[in-house]
């Protein structure tokens, strides 16, 4: 075989083998934290060499980093295509507790990618606030076209409220699809119901 078709060749899987070294480190950082993950272990989930991974990520920080951006980019993306299939301010502030919420219910078997993260790699937490300052502009522009005063606090309070809700998730092994859904209702109902009050209308 030629050099050549070797060299396409490993262009064609570079994409297939990145994928498996992410979803297997989103498997491990979740279900083992990011302390305890080794890069041996990662590589044996995906099916590669432990060297194979390094030629991907210079170290565990940088495929921690990776991970959490694809969540994250993922969760935007899928946010802003829901959010314009639907056209009421209700039915909007609706999708954002579901999208919201069902994101952890979905991810309630790897609750440590959350809570065993390397809280002191700057680059995680500047990416992290990145994240939170759009997710939270989306949300406010919601808002805004609600007509709403106040709608960044308004925006910060929604969120706020619901990553309080998404603690139950995270914890309670017993925690069911039904309860997530309880508290989707519960939190756009809330929350519509304080902004229609008037308070928060201009």
């Amino acid at each position: 075989m030629s050099g050549g078709s070797n060299e396409r060749e490993g262009k064609s899987d570079k994409p297939d083998k990145q994928r498996a070294i992410l979803d297997a480190a989103f498997s491990l950082f979740g279900s083992k934290g990011f302390y305890e993950t080794r890069i041996a272990e990662v590589a044996e989930l995906a099916g590669i060499a432990k060297g194979t991974v390094y030629l991907y990520f210079r170290n565990k920080e940088e495929l921690f980093l990776a991970v959490s951006r694809r969540d994250c980019e993922q969760f935007m993306t899928q946010l802003a295509a829901r959010l314009k299939r639907e056209e009421t301010p209700a039915g909007k502030l609706a999708a954002i507790a579901e999208h919201h919420l069902l994101y952890y219910y979905e991810r309630k078997q790897h609750t440590k990618l959350f809570f065993r993260a390397p809280t002191n790699h700057p680059e995680l937490m500047a990416f992290m606030q990145q994240f939170m300052e759009a997710y939270t502009n989306l949300v406010q522009q919601v808002l805004l076209d609600a007509d709403a005063a106040e709608a960044q606090l308004l925006s910060q309070a929604y969120i706020g409220m619901l990553d309080r809700l998404k603690m139950d998730i995270l914890f309670d092994p017993a925690f069911t699809e039904a309860d997530a859904r309880h508290r989707i209702a519960f939190a756009a109902d809330l929350f519509l119901r304080g902004a229609e009050s008037g308070k928060y209308k201009h």
